[in-house]
């Protein structure tokens, strides 16, 4: 059929509960039991969990002890995420080689923007021939579904997992989302939904028929984002996926230097302020580089393919093994840079399969300080030794 004027054909992809889907690819015998993911200890945290753990109230993100208290019979198994990373980046493969334009939207999340080829194949065949292909060629359950924008394409896929799939008739946008209860929008957390539920609006539908102004005059800018979504209208494109995108600094020192400390004093503040501008921007990476340049203005680096993180730990440990290799101390660098590459999108995922609740709230809090006061505000003390010019404190 010919495409209708300013009809888009967005299709959403999302692995099903991707962690524990891995973790039952490499033990069968976890399937259809109840898993959760995350750290050992009572004191850990929830990284991901089955669907047969969720009819009982857990959650990701939620305290280990609190989840088991409600699922005493699921099974805990500790994080592996160099594998999750592994199998992500099989699943963008398979989609990348027969997307027109995928947009990678996390570590399990996928857009397709399949508009124009319903002129020459049907695009409900299309993405029902890529499941397919994913799930023979991974192994992983996924669902997805075909819409007109993005918004609707997610939305409707979260109503069909698992192992669902879907697809909402154009000009049909409303009247899917009217019956879903407002939580079932994007954006919209605990404290939205309240002030939602005290003006009256329990479903998407009934948030639709709130005046523009008094959602504007209660919410600011965000009451038209909200009447914009209930109304199923989504603008956003479909942003294509490229390793290339990165986050980067470097440091330019005012004199040659060849004294070792002072560059892995410099590598740690770097590498953290990389870091931070990671998690701010609500990313993950999956490739660390470092750079060098030497008095005779000659330029090495080297990089490190590894698993999907914002951590600072895991990033920083990173970074010292690539300096280590990559630094010739017989000359003097002028130079140093740490870039991140490869990234997804992803919210904080520090240490969710060894740290306890307290040190990610402590990661959280470092986060904050940065945010409000600066990069430089607040850092390990291996990078605390420079003085303004760059040169190492004598104190």
């Amino acid at each position: 059929m010919a495409l209708e004027s300013g009809r888009r054909f967005i299709a959403h992809f999302d692995l099903d509960s991707f962690f524990v889907s891995v973790e039952r690819l490499k033990d069968p015998s976890l399937i259809g039991k109840p898993v959760i993911v995350g750290g050992l200890s009572d004191r850990g945290v929830v990284a991901a969990c089955s669907y047969e753990t969720r009819r009982f109230g857990v959650q990701s993100a939620m305290p280990m002890k609190t989840a088991l208290r409600l699922c005493p019979s699921a099974r805990v198994i500790k994080g592996d995420y160099a594998s999750y990373t592994h199998y992500s980046r099989l699943v963008t493969e398979v989609i990348g080689e027969k997307a027109p334009v995928m947009e990678k939207a996390s570590i399990d999340e996928f857009y397709i923007d399949l508009t124009g080829m319903d002129r020459f194949f049907g695009c409900s065949q299309y993405v029902s021939e890529l499941k397919q292909k994913i799930v023979r060629e991974t192994g992983l359950p996924i669902s997805y579904a075909l819409a007109s924008n993005k918004l609707i394409s997610k939305v409707a896929t979260n109503e069909v997992k698992p192992n669902g799939q879907t697809e909402v008739p154009f000009s049909q946008e409303r009247s899917f989302l009217a019956p879903l209860l407002i939580e079932k929008l994007p954006g919209v957390g605990q404290k939205t939904a309240a002030t939602l539920r005290a003006m009256g609006a329990d479903t998407i539908g009934s948030l639709s028929k709130i005046p523009l102004t008094t959602l504007q005059a209660r919410f600011g800018k965000g009451g038209i984002e909200l009447a914009r979504k209930a109304n199923g209208i989504d603008d956003s494109p479909v942003t294509a996926y490229s390793e290339r995108k990165s986050i980067s600094k470097e440091d330019t020192f005012p004199q040659d230097t060849a004294d070792g400390a002072f560059l892995l004093e410099t590598l740690v503040r770097l590498t953290e302020s990389v870091a931070f501008q990671l998690r701010r921007h609500k990313k993950l990476t999956g490739c660390v580089a470092i750079k060098l340049r030497y008095s005779n203005f000659s330029t090495v680096s080297h990089q490190a393919m590894i698993e999907y993180t914002s951590s600072d730990d895991l990033l920083l440990s990173t970074a010292k093994g690539l300096f280590a290799k990559l630094y010739d101390k017989r000359q003097a660098v002028r130079l140093l840079g740490v870039r991140l590459s490869h990234l997804i999108e992803g919210n904080q995922q520090i240490g969710l399969f060894t740290d306890t609740t307290e040190n990610i709230r402590l990661y959280q809090a470092l986060d904050h300080i940065r945010q409000r006061f600066g990069t430089d505000a607040v850092f390990r003390a291996t990078g605390h030794t420079l003085n303004s010019d760059g040169k190492k404190n004598e104190e």
